[in-house]
């Protein structure tokens, strides 16, 4: 336990911040799924575009880093186009 008053601050601050980015990180996961596990490609672009302002908040947020989310939204796309030409 810290003993230092600032030092204290800070862990109150690191729990709290560490409760809300679970929050944002399993709501980003559950956004993820629903686009892979859509039926047709209709429903993975509608659950896409949530799933992309969710990525978008989560690296301007610091959550995930910018290129992670790029790449996430990337092949998010691609298997949207598969499930398009498969379904």
């Amino acid at each position: 336990m810290p003993n230092i008053r600032s030092a204290k601050k800070r862990m109150r601050q690191s729990v709290k911040r560490r409760a809300q980015n679970r929050i944002y990180r399993a709501a980003l996961r559950t956004a993820l799924k629903r686009v892979r596990s859509a039926a047709t490609s209709t429903d993975a672009a509608g659950a896409f575009a949530s799933a992309e302002r969710l990525l978008d908040r989560a690296a301007r947020k610091g959550l995930i880093a910018k290129n992670k989310a790029a790449r996430q939204k990337h092949r998010l796309v691609k298997a949207i186009r598969l499930k398009g030409q498969t379904g």
